[in-house]
């Protein structure tokens, strides 16, 4: 059995690569329910999570053929591909703009106390990531969980710590570094 067909995410977009349409439908069994549990996170209207959703697996399905990483990085490509979406959606501003000002400031509050929480209840209770996440300082941990699993900006992240750019950016690319070096 190779690598790929061991890992059932990289195996579905190998498939979906060669225009096998059922293999969409499996990586949507296999991560849709948690796909659109981190689009409500980062984007905070179950409707604007479902389009993200929905755009996302149309973007996967066309650019499966691009992936070429390790059976381990499936799932994280998948997961990028979703968040840029999200992200796009959170840019463009025109979908939140039938929310209040005061409406979106509260929405955003919510999000950001709520994401750090919720990033670690996603992991499982003994995990290799839960462990390395553990041994990062505080600060580069809630950063990470900030931008990772809460999709805000490094902009975003440094005004809701209040502390310069260069910092919030320096926490998040060294708590990466350290991440990647105690999970390889």
């Amino acid at each position: 059995m190779t690598k790929a067909e061991s890992c059932p995410v990289a195996q579905a977009l190998h498939e979906c690569a060669e225009g096998d349409a059922g293999a969409l439908e499996r990586l949507v069994a296999l991560e849709g329910g948690r796909m659109l549990g981190v689009a409500k996170r980062i984007l905070g209207r179950t409707d604007l999570a479902e389009e993200a959703l929905q755009e996302a697996l149309v973007r996967i399905w066309r650019k499966a053929g691009q992936f070429s990483g390790n059976p381990g990085s499936a799932k994280g490509w998948v997961y990028t591909v979703l968040r840029s979406r999200c992200l796009n959606i959170l840019r463009d501003g025109k979908r939140l703009s039938l929310l209040s000002p005061e409406e979106l400031g509260a929405l955003q509050d919510a999000r950001e106390q709520s994401v750090p929480e919720e990033g670690w209840q996603m992991l499982a209770g003994s995990s290799r990531l839960r462990d390395c996440l553990e041994a990062l300082d505080p600060a580069s941990r809630h950063s990470i969980l900030l931008a990772h699993v809460g999709g805000f900006s490094h902009g975003e992240i440094a005004a809701r710590q209040s502390v310069p750019l260069g910092t919030a950016k320096s926490w998040i690319r060294r708590g990466l570094a350290s991440l990647r070096e105690c999970l390889s």
